[in-house]
């Protein structure tokens, strides 16, 4: 039986490159991708932070004094 016409080391060569280039597009395009989300949940979290603080009636500096006390006792528990 008649197996098909083989390819050459030249057409192997070839689709390899090929294929290593479209997979290379797509990683890149699937890590925007997650630097997105990324960026996305920071956002996220970042306006539920923002809430709390608006909610509170604090000045930011206030939330990061009172944040910056809770560090300090927290080392010295841990410590």
């Amino acid at each position: 039986m008649a197996r098909g016409q083989r390819k050459t080391i030249e057409e192997k060569i070839a689709a390899k490159e090929e294929l290593i280039e479209a997979l290379t597009t797509r990683m890149e395009s699937e890590k925007r991708e997650l630097e997105e989300l990324y960026h996305e949940k920071r956002k996220k979290e970042l306006e539920v932070v923002n809430d709390i603080i608006t909610e509170s009636g604090l000045e930011p500096d206030e939330v990061a004094e009172v944040l910056q006390q809770y560090l300090e006792k927290r080392e010295e528990v841990a410590s």
